[in-house]
């Protein structure tokens, strides 16, 4: 590979981590959004008795959302919940293995998600169901869903070729 192609692909790995991050940020900002909503609501029922219509519905779509952009993120750091008990006394090699099988369920995982996430969105759409209170059709939280399980397979990529880049920097290493 020359150096041409090289740069190539670490622009492309730069951008994709950057495109995760800001992703991840948004995803606070909605859970801030959905925060502040749910305490204006709470201060308007307590203080005029009325609280805001459809709360509950905001609150669920958007923490849906919330969560699923901060996956991506998690993987890409390994911020995931890991079993580090069993890998304390591991090779590094070992790890990197572990690592390299971990990412490759992910992208099978993320893409299994996504497959039945997008029928899901398709038979929302099909139905046409709306919240009760505000009619919001159910499949708009489906896009930024569907896009953060993107995203997923995208970060798993990504840690698979870190792993993959620590597995060939210990092959010496005993398994």
């Amino acid at each position: 590979m020359n150096e041409g192609q090289t740069d190539n692909r670490a622009g492309v790995q730069t951008l994709a981590r950057k495109i995760i991050e800001l992703w991840a940020l948004l995803g606070g900002l909605i859970l801030l959004a959905v925060v502040l909503m749910s305490s204006a609501s709470v201060t308007g029922n307590a203080l005029i008795g009325t609280p805001f219509p459809g709360d509950f519905e905001i609150v669920q779509m958007g923490v849906a959302i919330a969560v699923f952009c901060f996956l991506p993120y998690c993987q890409m750091t390994g911020a995931n919940v890991t079993a580090d008990i069993f890998t304390s006394g591991a090779s590094p090699r070992t790890v990197a293995l572990l690592g390299l099988l971990a990412s490759i369920i992910a992208i099978g995982f993320s893409l299994l998600l996504l497959s039945r996430m997008w029928a899901g969105m398709y038979d929302y759409i099909k139905y046409e169901e709306t919240t009760a209170i505000l009619q919001v059709p159910h499949w708009w939280a489906f896009i930024p869903i569907l896009i953060s399980l993107l995203l997923l397979a995208v970060a798993s990529i990504l840690t698979l070729v870190d792993s993959a880049q620590a597995v060939s920097a210990n092959k010496t290493g005993s398994v």
